[in-house]
């Protein structure tokens, strides 16, 4: 078993981080949030509290699950020269491509690897280890590291050189919340013409407009008001507008992706950083207002 470490114990990294150990890999844990890290290690027995940069240097692998680049980049800056040579980020959160591919660079002139795998599926998949990951980097590099991708996830792909897991994540985001929003638009415009909203949400869950949202969100989140998916608004505001920037760098200035970058850009800025992404539905009733 491999010693590795695990940077960010939120919502996500916490399950994954516990299936890591329960597979009997030595774990060394930092959360910016030092009580949940102290926690990690109290329910886990022999995974130790990484508080520098040293307490890595026995490290395979580092395991980053942060919220953007600025806080990647941060964090393996300061951690790099303690790693040994050959050891590998496996850079799971939700960042910037390109920001990616120039981390890897710099690793590599290190002596150090660099894959991105970025996950889907949220909480819940999290916990039983079914999360779907999409891994960018060099073929050698995901082969040796796959099996502790497969501690975490069962639908594991390899999309392309470095960068392109983080690509694939933003716009599968971008489109997750493009549908999200066309069905509370549906939601809240079939029911101002006096139609049931769990019949709206029924029907199109038998025909063709059925998406995730539909199946998965708008009776569980959405139309009892809970808004406690476990994803917030705030993070994929900032994966779609990933998206409609990657757009615009590879000449396709995808238009609609601009809206919905719009929306939920403004939706995270009144609702606030706690905002559940499912509070989107609140917003778009509102904006009819």
């Amino acid at each position: 078993m491999s010693t590795i470490g695990f940077i960010g114990l939120g919502m996500m990294g916490q399950p994954m981080a516990h299936l890591l150990h329960a597979a009997g890999h030595a774990l060394v844990v930092r959360d910016a949030n030092v009580s949940a890290a102290q926690g990690f290690v109290q329910a886990h027995a022999g995974a130790v509290m990484g508080q520098d940069a040293a307490a890595f240097a026995a490290c395979d692998v580092v395991i980053t699950m942060l919220p953007n680049s600025d806080i990647v980049d941060a964090v393996v800056k300061e951690l790099a020269p303690s790693l040994k040579q050959g050891a590998c980020v496996i850079e799971m959160s939700s960042a910037d491509p390109t920001r990616t591919r120039a981390l890897a660079e710099r690793l590599a002139a290190q002596g150090l690897g660099l894959i991105d795998a970025p996950v889907s599926g949220g909480v819940k998949k999290a916990v039983a280890g079914t999360l779907a990951i999409m891994v960018g980097g060099e073929p050698a590099l995901y082969e040796a590291h796959k099996s502790v991708l497969q501690t975490m996830g069962q639908a594991i792909t390899h999309v392309g050189p470095v960068g392109a897991g983080h690509a694939l994540k933003a716009l599968n985001n971008y489109v997750s919340a493009a549908a999200l929003i066309a069905t509370a638009e549906a939601i809240h415009v079939g029911a101002a013409f006096g139609i049931d909203k769990a019949v709206i949400v029924d029907v199109i869950n038998a025909s063709t407009g059925k998406n995730n949202t539909t199946e998965n969100k708008a009776h569980q989140y959405m139309l009892n008001a809970a808004f406690n998916s476990g994803f917030s608004l705030a993070l994929q505001a900032k994966d779609v507008g990933i998206a409609a920037s990657l757009g615009q760098a590879v000449n396709h200035p995808m238009p609609l992706a601009q809206v919905v970058s719009g929306m939920t850009g403004d939706a995270s800025e009144k609702l606030g950083n706690k905002a559940d992404h499912t509070e989107l539905y609140a917003y778009v009733g509102q904006q009819a207002r």
